[in-house]
């Protein structure tokens, strides 16, 4: 069976604060690491309410130490934001500290609107070097060589796997001519999903950082014991989904009984889109979603979303998530 991993936004739900987001992402982690999922990883937003891995590298550390053997890491660090220099000093501290568990997952994206991308950004078009600083950061990983004026310390010589990150076909294209493995984000934006697989596999390029195309795909994942009790967790994702459309995201807010009451017919249809890739039920609902979604795609890898409020039902979604796995796997 292929693995399974996490990707966690650290949530901050209406009525906490981030300090509680920390400590259940801490416990989250240790649980998926007892459960025997792959990876586990925090993606970098910017001016987000409901979201607390802005300072993503910082986070990571902290879930490392909490945590003894499953691997952690961005999905994604949005590069433009960072100097590569930057990143491979903070990836190769975090490769020091945690050998052989660190990932750096990488996006050409702001990871948040127009006016904090400017914020954050010395140069606002830098998104147009993207390839170009994919490529310095590579060779700040590369054992320094002699007379080399600029190394990262540390960083130089360190073994950080480095994945290209996206939603459309450039970084499909990018990581096929890299020869990276690439992560496709279709727990939220499924329509190129297809194309840049096929782009992605066809063009693939074997390098020494990996000999075959290797491709991780985003799924939501909502699993409760009844069918009636997950849809109503996911009402909580899209929630957040359609404040986000309307330009008001906040706090993540609590499971309501009936997600047509809070949108428009219009905004459904959107929502059901956006939201596509995604198995939402009781064990048997997600065991089919899922070994459906593995037929179709044959990822190498799955990496699972559950915005979920509450923090006991969001650790037993992924409980049930791993018994899918196990079950497929002996299938």
């Amino acid at each position: 069976m292929i693995p399974f991993s996490i990707l966690d936004l650290a949530p901050i739900t209406e009525g906490s604060d981030a300090t509680q987001a920390f400590r259940n992402t801490v416990d989250l982690a240790r649980h998926a690491e007892a459960l025997g999922y792959e990876r586990y990883w925090l993606a970098e937003h910017h001016n987000m309410p409901g979201i607390a891995s802005a300072a993503t590298s910082v986070l990571i550390g902290h879930v490392a130490a909490s945590t003894s053997t499953i691997r952690v890491g961005a999905g994604g660090i949005m590069l433009p934001n960072h100097s590569p220099l930057q990143v491979a000093e903070q990836f190769g501290t975090l490769a020091a500290l945690h050998p052989d568990r660190i990932d750096l997952g990488l996006g050409r994206a702001p990871g948040t609107d127009h006016a904090t991308a400017r914020a954050l950004r010395r140069y606002f078009d830098q998104a147009d070097a993207f390839p170009d600083d994919v490529l310095e950061l590579l060779a700040y990983f590369e054992p320094a060589a002699p007379g080399q004026s600029v190394r990262a310390v540390p960083g130089a010589g360190l073994a950080v796997p480095v994945w290209l990150l996206g939603s459309s076909l450039f970084s499909a294209r990018l990581a096929a001519r890299l020869g990276l493995p690439f992560a496709f984000a279709s727990h939220f934006a499924p329509d190129a999903m297809d194309e840049a697989l096929a782009v992605y596999r066809r063009d693939f390029r074997p390098s020494k950082h990996l000999d075959k195309p290797y491709a991780m795909l985003g799924m939501n994942v909502v699993a409760a014991d009844t069918d009636a009790a997950a849809r109503r967790l996911f009402t909580t994702q899209q929630q957040s989904f359609i404040k986000l459309r309307r330009g008001m995201p906040g706090l993540i807010p609590p499971p309501i009984d009936d997600i047509e009451s809070f949108c428009t017919p219009q905004e459904l249809h959107g929502l059901e889109r956006t939201l596509a890739c995604a198995a939402v039920g009781a064990p048997a609902t997600v065991r089919e979603h899922i070994a459906a979604f593995i037929d179709r795609h044959a990822p190498d890898e799955l990496i699972l979303v559950a915005n979920i409020f509450d923090h006991a039902a969001r650790k037993h979604s992924y409980a049930i998530a791993a018994e899918v796995r196990n079950e497929l796997a002996e299938t």
